[in-house]
């Protein structure tokens, strides 16, 4: 990813989440040492994801995918790589929060070796009020 992607990857996080990051949350991350991608098809931008690392350990921050490209293995490719990435900065896990009520990321998680580990009460914002998040981890 690079600041010249942020306004499709702001397009495609404004369709895809309840509460969108920022352009700033982007920049941020761009500017840190986070890990960040964009998946492309035909010079389309249909994906994105940012990885942070410390110590040892990974957490995917976010991941998403264009409506119209959701359902044809886009989120698993763009998951299989950043899960490579996290092996290959020798992390030794990987953890992530996933809204309770997305079942279809949660499953695709779990087809990965993703386990559940816990739960964070209340903690996306959602339409009416707010929503717990499940949280997922991956051991190497």
């Amino acid at each position: 990813m690079a600041l010249a992607d942020l306004d499709q990857v702001l397009e495609i996080e404004a369709q895809v989440s309840v509460a969108p990051w920022s352009r700033r949350n982007f920049e941020s991350s761009l500017h840190s040492h986070n890990q960040c991608w964009v998946l492309c098809k035909n010079n389309d931008l249909v994906g994105y994801a940012v990885l942070s690392l410390v110590a040892d350990e990974a957490e995917l921050l976010l991941i998403g995918i264009a409506r119209e490209a959701q359902g044809h293995g886009f989120g698993r490719l763009l998951l299989l790589h950043i899960l490579d990435c996290a092996q290959k900065l020798n992390a030794r896990a990987v953890f992530l929060e996933v809204r309770a009520s997305n079942h279809v990321a949660q499953s695709l998680y779990a087809s990965e070796g993703f386990n559940e580990v816990g739960v964070r009460p209340a903690y996306y914002p959602a339409k009416k009020g707010r929503e717990d998040a499940v949280i997922m981890a991956l051991e190497f």
